[in-house]
């Protein structure tokens, strides 16, 4: 049961910022990723279609015999965790509850702003969430809709990042919030545009992060811990053509992707 993989999904290649914390956090332990690429972004989905690709990715990655899930996905995590957590005899982790109780502890002021898709916010999940762990907080909730297209597009910096920002940062900057969840795991890739325009004092929580360190806090009180000794391997998967994967997949996890990116039909899942 120790040595069984870890399985990571998101609707495109923004999960890979929560393996990259995950190799760094848990480097024996062997990863399962897959990029559900031919139908992001799951943001602009109806919560019953996002429930449906949810099972789908979970019943795909349950065929590699894994020991825990992590739903490294905003708009999957926020609509359809809670509906599909007790239907697997598998431990599933998602974003939403570790960010927020990272930027609980980390807002001095109790001011906290939430960056999500369309589907995150609409969703409440994060404010609910939060309201929960410290009803006292004032929460500002933004929609972002083009960050995704923009990162999965390699549009990290510039001008049309920096107009978006524009756009939907004014809020949180009106609110003076003093800790912003990047409640989706494309943002981190935005990290320099958004901080440049919200400022060095207000603390950026990465949901990806935030689940990575949940999950391995989970594995130690678990008991499994991947105990080989030996560095993991991880397998990528995508439901979309592969090529192009790598390279932009490389600005993700910070460092090559040397190994295959397979292609699958999501669909029969």
């Amino acid at each position: 049961m120790k040595n069984r993989p870890i399985g990571i999904f998101d609707s495109g290649l923004g999960g890979l910022t929560c393996v990259k914390e995950v190799m760094k956090l848990l480097p024996n332990e062997d990863i399962i990723y897959f990029g559900d690429t031919s139908r992001v972004p799951y943001g602009t989905r109806s919560a019953d279609t996002i429930t449906k690709y949810v099972r789908q990715d979970i019943n795909f990655l349950k065929t590699f015999d894994i020991k825990m899930i992590i739903i490294a996905c905003g708009t999957a995590s926020a609509t359809a965790l809670e509906a599909v957590s007790g239907d697997y005899d598998v431990e599933i982790l998602g974003v939403v509850e570790p960010a927020c109780e990272a930027a609980a502890k980390l807002s001095k002021s109790r001011k906290i702003g939430i960056l999500g898709t369309q589907g995150t916010i609409n969703s409440g999940k994060y404010v609910e969430c939060i309201n929960r762990i410290d009803g006292g907080v004032t929460v500002t909730a933004q929609a972002c809709p083009l960050f995704v297209p923009l990162v999965e597009n390699g549009y990290l910096s510039g001008e049309l990042p920096a107009l978006a920002a524009r756009e939907y940062l004014q809020p949180l900057k009106d609110a003076e919030v003093d800790t912003a969840i990047l409640g989706c795991t494309h943002y981190p890739l935005l990290g320099g545009v958004i901080r440049e325009f919200l400022g060095d004092d207000v603390a950026l929580v990465d949901a990806g992060a935030a689940a990575a360190n949940a999950a391995a806090k989970r594995l130690a009180e678990l008991g499994l811990e991947n105990d080989s000794g030996e560095v993991g391997a991880v397998q990528y998967f995508v439901s979309d053509d592969v090529s192009g994967f790598s390279k932009l997949g490389g600005m993700f996890l910070e460092r090559e992707i040397t190994t295959d990116v397979r292609k699958i039909n999501i669909e029969e899942y």
